[in-house]
């Protein structure tokens, strides 16, 4: 095990109070340290990275993504369409994917995550059409070779548009062939504790995808092996109609019946909620992860962030799909939330520390993680470095908030685990051109091309 002074950062964002200006010892794995201004780490050090440069974050936490959409950004059926329009616009296509459109979109998705500065990502893959049956298995080997964090979820659609659903008919899947599948991959991969690298969580795609009994049995099988819940819920309008009109009642409502008002769950969007049903999450202690882009590009709505908090619930950060964002850049979508939480609450009211706390802290508690999103002693050395030598930053006062306000995009250096993953801007051994090369092939067949 060797040990890195991480020196003399520019800036470092620690919990409040708490001085680390001399910067952060980091033991194989592990923060054993934070260093006073004007001190010197009180154990012996290997070696000395000069931070002097860099701006230091917790490694930034994505909590909710759809990797195989970076196949389908800017896809022109789907352009200028509200979400269920755009989902149906989309899905036809999506059934298509081949486990090799599944290996390139992970990588190059995971790529575009830890270059801006992102250490930990959860997917919601719920297409597994004829072929793709090792969708996430596939997903687990590419983490692993780049060296990322990740909660992947395994989503399922089991209700088609004959069933009163959404998807069409080659988009579903049986629902025992759902929940074998599901009950495999926990036990194969899941890595439960402090530190683990990959995670496993069950994350049927949304009420208008998947039946009643499906959501409850779920729920039994989560909680049976310990993981977390995870769905769409509250993203538009139309998604409440859909409730009101199937089940007889509103979104929340139709998740308290199948057992799912609880804080082992976390939701993707939470736009549609009133005040009764915020206070609910609130008690439940049910995660929120808020996705500005997607909700704009989708024209959702907005996301009740502060009133969310306020009554409990955890609040992340999450990309969503490159097809409804068409990016997958966290440091940015902090920047969009931080925007777009302006123009709700007041200039007032919002500061960039609080999408700091949103994009670290606040996914982990989603993904119910108390080692990660924090630079403390005994926390996994997750981080991220940046550099604030573009024009953009030029005249910038206070590193901190320039990240947000100045509109950074790509990490100088980031670590996951003790160990660098991306150097000098770059991921060490990766070819881009070719990875894009690849990811174009895969895009242009999908696109009949």
């Amino acid at each position: 095990m060797s040990t890195v002074w991480i020196k003399n950062p520019l800036a470092i964002l620690t919990p409040e109070g708490v001085d680390a200006g001399g910067g952060v010892v980091v033991r194989d794995r592990i923060i054993t340290e934070l260093v006073p201004l004007t001190g010197k780490p009180a154990a012996s050090f290997d070696s000395v990275f000069d931070a002097d440069r860099h701006v230091v974050l917790p490694g930034l936490i994505n909590s909710h993504h759809h990797f195989c959409q970076t196949l389908t950004r800017a896809f022109p059926p789907a352009l200028d369409q509200a979400l269920f329009s755009w989902l149906t616009a989309l899905y036809p296509t999506w059934s298509r994917f081949v486990p090799g459109d599944i290996a390139v979109s992970t990588r190059l998705a995971l790529s575009e995550l830890l270059l801006s500065g992102c250490t930990t990502a959860s997917d919601h893959h719920y297409m597994f059409p004829a072929g793709l049956e090792q969708a996430i298995d596939i997903q687990i080997e590419e983490a692993a070779q780049l060296g990322i964090r990740v909660v992947l979820t395994r989503g399922s659609m089991s209700l088609s548009v004959e069933d009163g659903g959404l998807p069409p008919k080659q988009a579903v899947q049986g629902e025992e062939t759902i929940v074998a599948d599901s009950e495999r991959l926990i036990r194969q991969y899941h890595q439960p504790g402090p530190g683990a690298m990959t995670q496993v969580a069950l994350a049927p795609c949304a009420p208008f995808a998947v039946s009643e009994a499906l959501m409850v049995e779920t729920a039994r099988l989560a909680r049976e092996y310990g993981v977390r819940l995870h769905t769409h819920l509250a993203e538009t309008t139309d998604e409440t109609d859909f409730c009101l009109s199937a089940a007889g009642m509103r979104p929340l409502d139709y998740l308290e019946k199948v057992g799912w008002l609880s804080g082992d769950v976390w939701l993707a969007h939470g736009i549609h909620f009133n005040t009764d049903e915020i206070q609910r999450l609130g008690r439940a202690g049910t995660g929120i992860c808020h996705c500005p882009s997607s909700n704009m590009l989708l024209a959702s709505g907005i996301c009740p962030t502060l009133e969310l908090e306020a009554a409990g619930c955890p609040v992340g950060i999450g990309v969503d799909g490159s097809a409804s964002n068409d990016g997958s850049n966290l440091i940015q979508e902090l920047r969009q939330a931080f925007l777009l939480q302006r123009l709700k609450y007041g200039a007032d009211h919002i500061s960039h520390l609080d999408v700091l706390r949103w994009g670290t802290r606040g996914s982990a508690r989603c993904l119910g993680r108390d080692d990660i999103g924090i630079i403390a002693p005994e926390k996994q050395a997750d981080l991220a470095l940046f550099r604030l030598d573009d024009l953009r930053f030029s005249g910038a006062g206070d590193p901190l908030a320039a990240l947000v306000l100045c509109g950074a995009h790509r990490a100088d250096f980031v670590m996951v685990a003790g160990r660098w993953v991306v150097e000098n801007g770059e991921i060490p051994g990766l070819d881009l051109a070719a990875l894009m090369a690849a990811h174009n092939r895969s895009a242009r067949r999908l696109a009949g091309k």
